[in-house]
């Protein structure tokens, strides 16, 4: 069993764990959640020996290995399945001796334990991770140099899985995989044989893959039994209690100081008084979990929506090198209203593709053709490097606005979510999370008609991530995705688009569907069934796609105008309900109270019926 103890931890200063004390049974999965900055990594270094505490203790079980991700990436000429197979030292330790051991005691001892251990299998194991992590049979037997820093720390990982220590801790694993790459982990860390610990962010990560969920805030540890789903709700149930629990006990104080307020000077009622002084000093407050509020994430609304489609693209080819394309054949279309997620695996295009949406990389043929003042608000991480760390949030919308007042610049900034001083912190001071919000308020600043997002939740907590969801969705134009969240996919996405073997196709299904295809496929590259594989005449597909958008048109007029209406009712409710509150209307005039009541009720039912006509043709909308 792993014990904290009464941990308490302080980094220059400042107290990140406090009293903390948690106990993780063997076999647990477990995954650590909190706000950025509150000190989950921390944790991990004092439960690693790498830091030592305060106050307070960790206990391990004797023997226990500790696997951790390397921070540096592996580099140097053995090839990959070489450098997975050595993170396994007893193995390599006991092969290396088998190969100059003399002694036939010893002899049998190491070839008993290697069988023990499934040493001879090892390779395949080894061989199966790495192709469920993005790397072919080709690339396994290639030098480890020849591969970039994202793809070397898929190997670190891919060792850090092989070696099946007794505790298995992992910060963040997600954030050097694609989609594809997250939904093999996620299946395998499912089935991990041992005790692990994850840092991540990504939802669909915790609610699948681990069985608890640790949260580290207020410098306490909780520890919740279920996925982030079910913590989610107990720590709500839990917060309403604790509120609840403090208005009791506040209102038991106030009683009780009021009585002794009262007759703390009346001989005959002093002991009495006493008495509840007593209670008030024993009465221990109740701590309730103080939540941050999250910052929404805005994207501003375009000036006006342009006739469809924005973008359109006939035969195009698109690359980096003049007659080697990287995708080809590429007849799509993107209409205002569009919520399009790219799928497939890093090294198929989907950069390639956003880049030539985006109008940063041109076609080599075909053609390409846009809506005369279309705007594109482009964000990708590797942007984040290209922000000015010398400067601070407010010069980099200053830079935007050079003619603007003071005031509305001081605005601008603080709607991206930068407030007060806090405008004026160098970008170098900036967390992840905070660079992030300020590129995506600078991507999006002109109110683009089409936003392309390629990996947005990178550095982002969970609640951000909630708060960018709410800002896909409320954003009426339209949207491109690249992320390895299913999570927000889910959540925002409405058309998928797989980017494989150099081409673009719709594909024909829903998340679930994808994942049961990338887990079959398990790194083997991913082979849609007949209904996607079957191939389409694209002119064809895209008068279908037209001829679909006008026969539609009705259900969405009506869709529309329903909200609309609703939208006027509410407030026409709101104002009746204000009107009504006022208890003296029904005593000074009578009539006037009864024909509001009356009217009150006209709205109430004029909504459900519009409520109904909303459902009826977005159920229509659907099936068709």
């Amino acid at each position: 069993m792993l014990v904290i103890d009464d941990l308490t931890v302080r980094i220059g200063g400042r107290a990140l764990l406090e009293g903390a004390s948690a106990r993780i049974v063997p076999g647990a999965r477990v995954g650590l959640v909190g706000r950025n900055g509150s000190g989950k990594t921390t944790l991990f270094n004092v439960i690693a020996g790498d830091m030592s505490p305060e106050h307070g203790s960790i206990e391990l079980p004797p023997r226990w290995r500790i696997g951790r991700l390397a921070q540096e990436a592996p580099n140097g000429p053995e090839s990959l399945l070489e450098v997975v197979l050595k993170a396994d030292r007893e193995r390599s330790a006991l092969l290396t001796e088998a190969e100059t051991a003399h002694d036939p005691h010893r002899i049998a001892e190491i070839q008993t334990r290697l069988a023990d251990m499934g040493a001879h299998a090892a390779p395949a194991r080894a061989a199966s991770i790495l192709s469920g992590l993005g790397f072919s049979n080709a690339d396994q037997a290639r030098p480890c140099s020849e591969f970039s820093g994202g793809w070397r720390m898929r190997v670190a990982l891919a060792a850090t899985l092989f070696a099946e220590p007794d505790l298995l801790m992992l910060d963040e694993p997600t954030n050097y995989l694609d989609l594809e790459g997250t939904l093999w982990l996620q299946d395998h860390l499912a089935r991990y044989p041992h005790t692990m610990m994850i840092i991540s962010h990504d939802r669909d990560l915790l609610d699948n893959a681990v069985d608890q969920i640790l949260s580290l805030e207020a410098k306490k540890l909780t520890l919740y039994r279920g996925g982030y789903s079910d913590f989610e709700r107990l720590r709500s149930e839990r917060l309403t209690l604790d509120q609840k629990m403090i208005k009791k006990q506040d209102a038991q104080r106030k009683h009780m100081q009021a009585f002794v307020d009262r007759f703390r000077a009346k001989a005959t009622k002093a002991r009495q008084a006493q008495s509840r002084l007593k209670m008030l000093a024993k009465m221990q407050p109740i701590v309730s979990l103080v939540t941050e509020e999250v910052r929404p994430i805005h994207f501003p609304a375009p000036d006006k929506l342009l006739s469809p489609p924005i973008i359109a693209t006939d035969d195009v080819a698109v690359g980096y090198e003049p007659g080697h394309p990287i995708l080809s054949g590429l007849t799509l279309r993107i209409d205002n209203d569009d919520r399009i997620a790219l799928l497939g695996s890093n090294g198929n295009g989907k950069s390639t593709l956003v880049k030539l949406l985006a109008g940063r990389l041109a076609p080599e043929q075909g053609t390409v053709t846009r809506a005369a003042t279309l705007k594109v608000g482009y964000f990708a991480q590797h942007q984040l490097d290209e922000l000015d760390e010398d400067r601070s949030p407010y010069d980099h919308v200053r830079d935007l606005m050079p003619d603007q007042p003071e005031a509305k610049v001081r605005g601008k900034v603080g709607a991206i979510g930068f407030s007060g001083l806090a405008a004026n912190n160098a970008v170098k001071t900036l967390s992840g999370g905070e660079k992030s919000r300020l590129l995506l308020g600078l991507a999006t600043f002109a109110a683009p008609q089409l936003i392309i997002l390629d990996e947005p939740t990178n550095h982002l907590d969970i609640d951000s991530r909630a708060a960018l969801i709410e800002a896909i969705n409320d954003y009426p134009g339209a949207v491109i995705l690249v992320s390895h969240d299913r999570y927000l996919l889910e959540a925002c996405a409405d058309r998928l688009w797989l980017v494989q073997g150099g081409k673009v196709t719709p594909f024909d299904g829903d998340l679930d569907d994808y994942r049961r295809t990338v887990l079959a496929g398990a790194g083997q590259g991913i082979t849609v069934g007949s209904k996607s594989s079957a191939r389409v005449d694209p002119v064809q597909a895209r008068r279908a796609a037209a001829d679909k958008r006008v026969e539609t048109a009705p259900l969405r007029k009506r869709i529309s105008q329903a909200e609309v209406t609703i939208a006027q009712l509410t407030r026409q409710l709101g104002k009746l309900d204000v009107t009504l509150a006022d208890g003296a209307l029904f005593a000074r005039d009578p009539a006037r109270a009864a024909e509001l009541s009356k009217t009150r009720a006209q709205v109430v039912a004029a909504i459900a019926k519009a409520e109904e006509e909303w459902l009826a043709a977005s159920t229509a909308l659907e099936t068709a």
